[in-house]
């Protein structure tokens, strides 16, 4: 059996070849088109000298042009070094260097547009996704621990590092994510998050092993997206945060437009405030929610199943399957019920380790002794902070490394944010801890007012003590017309931390 990470497009189209594939604007490619234009192009990148296991780099925006590219490298048994489209020269120019990347696929107009110089002994080279003729298929040969790619993790302080991902492990993850969402050949999916992007890169796989359609969505302004969802008829979109707090935000017509055909959404990358989430069940009720809680190092590990989520809305529910996650103390021993410990990640998705940095790989990546098995078992050690209810159920606290420390009281980001939200004066908040000669540490707020909110300090300020222990009320708010945000689309914690002039 080919366990190669592109045998399922290339057995899609072989089953069902005249299945739209791929929705790019006003170009359309049916599986048989796409892969056909995947071995045009694997040829091409075999003919400019590409070997087995080199890292080819691939800078080009959402298009059809990124998936055949994505493919066609595979097909060459070489490794994907996807490249997020909104970083800049220094970013790229690091990945490239970081990799080993002999090899990089990307256009003109992408290297103008940041002024990227690229490395000596880096080869530009391009594909396309202009239908070819009929093509002998070469899938490639890998074995299931081999690297299929390398994905950058967002570097907000200090520079990015790639976590290694094996051809295994993104197999595993398109059919766990198949299982649980029950995708089907019929559904219709919106991509809008970027290919380096774990998340993102799982939602092409999992419509390529079905034979669903995937429309790409460059545009991020709520607005088109609420176009794309009704024009094209989609049924599944995944997203972050703070892509679902601005669709139902006042200034998007997500409220005033109606999506029949939209069955479920996803979240991952941060938690949904439990007010929004109320807030999409009232204006979908009969669409699926999925809450979801995932680390790049192990792609996904929790889920809440969506017949629980009026019930528990600020869970992330429970291990995925084929997945066992352990709640251990700072001695390896298992916490009980509500005690807080480290999420530790069992499965198939874990990955390969961390590219050319042995000694973080050794200090997340572990062999130990887990409850329930007569072997060390290989998992990933999240670094975030969880607790499990009496049900089995596991509710996320926050990093181990970002509690606030504040007048001898631990305080969880996260809780402060979600009142921010509740109080109904933000649209976006994020909250860190600085520095106190006095407390420790206070609690800064960096929020997004809503429009039509005026004095928003103090009406803040009033809402905190209202509804705060005084070591959780922020001693600073700091106002932003927009909050920033790394390559994936979460919010960048870090550089509000880091910087003091906000």
């Amino acid at each position: 059996m080919d366990a190669t990470v592109q045998a399922p497009l290339l057995a899609t189209a072989d089953r069902t070849p005249l299945r739209t594939a791929i929705v790019d604007g006003q170009q359309t490619m049916s599986f048989r088109q796409v892969a056909d234009a995947v071995a045009a192009s694997a040829a091409r990148l075999r003919d400019s000298g590409v070997q087995p296991g080199d890292r080819v780099s691939v800078f080009l925006d959402k298009s059809a042009d990124c998936v055949v590219a994505l493919y066609a490298i595979w097909c060459a048994s070489a490794i994907v070094v996807p490249v997020n489209e909104a970083l800049k020269s220094r970013q790229i120019t690091h990945i490239l260097q970081d990799s080993d990347s002999r090899f990089l696929v990307t256009n003109e107009r992408m290297c103008n547009r940041v002024n990227l110089s690229v490395p000596d002994g880096v080869r530009i080279v391009r594909v396309n996704s202009t239908p070819a003729g009929p093509q002998s298929q070469v899938a490639g040969e890998r074995a299931p621990d081999d690297a299929a790619a390398i994905l950058y993790t967002s570097g907000s302080t200090g520079r990015p590092k790639g976590i290694v991902i094996s051809h295994g492990n993104l197999r595993a993850g398109a059919r766990i994510v198949i299982q649980y969402l029950g995708l089907r050949s019929d559904d219709r999916i919106l991509s809008v998050l970027p290919f380096s992007f774990d998340y993102g890169l799982n939602q092409l796989l999992t419509a390529a092993q079905v034979g669903a359609t995937v429309v790409l969505q460059r545009s991020h302004r709520p607005s088109d997206i609420c176009r794309t969802l009704a024009e094209t008829q989609i049924t599944g979109c995944a997203g972050v945060p703070p892509m679902w707090i601005q669709l139902m935000s006042e200034m998007s017509p997500f409220r005033r437009m109606r999506f029949p055909h939209l069955r479920y959404i996803t979240n991952s990358g941060g938690r949904l405030p439990v007010a929004l989430v109320r807030e999409y069940r009232a204006q979908l009720p009969d669409m699926r929610i999925f809450l979801m809680y995932g680390l790049s190092e192990a792609f996904r590990s929790t889920y809440l199943d969506p017949s629980e989520l009026d019930l528990r809305p600020d869970s992330i529910g429970k291990a995925i399957p084929e997945t066992e996650i352990h709640v251990l103390d700072a001695e390896g021993r298992v916490c009980p019920p509500d005690l807080p410990g480290e999420l530790v990640h069992e499965g198939p998705t874990v990955a390969i380790g961390y590219w050319k940095d042995p000694d973080a790989t050794r200090s997340v990546f572990r062999t130990t002794m887990l409850p329930g098995h007569a072997e060390p078992q290989r998992c990933v050690f999240s670094g975030d902070m969880v607790r499990r209810d009496r049900q089995g159920f596991l509710y996320f606290i926050g990093r181990n490394d970002g509690m606030i420390k504040s007048q001898g009281f631990r305080v969880s980001p996260e809780e402060v944010e979600e009142l921010l939200l509740a109080s109904g004066l933000v649209n976006e908040a994020a909250v860190c801890g600085k520095p106190d000669e006095l407390s420790g540490q206070i609690v800064e707020a960096h929020v997004v007012p809503m429009a039509n909110v005026e004095r928003i300090e103090w009406a803040l300020s009033e809402f905190c003590r209202r509804e705060m222990p005084a070591y959780m009320q922020p001693r600073r708010i700091v106002v932003h017309p927009e909050l920033p945000r790394t390559a994936s689309g979460k919010l960048n914690r870090k550089q509000l931390a880091a910087n003091d002039d906000q």
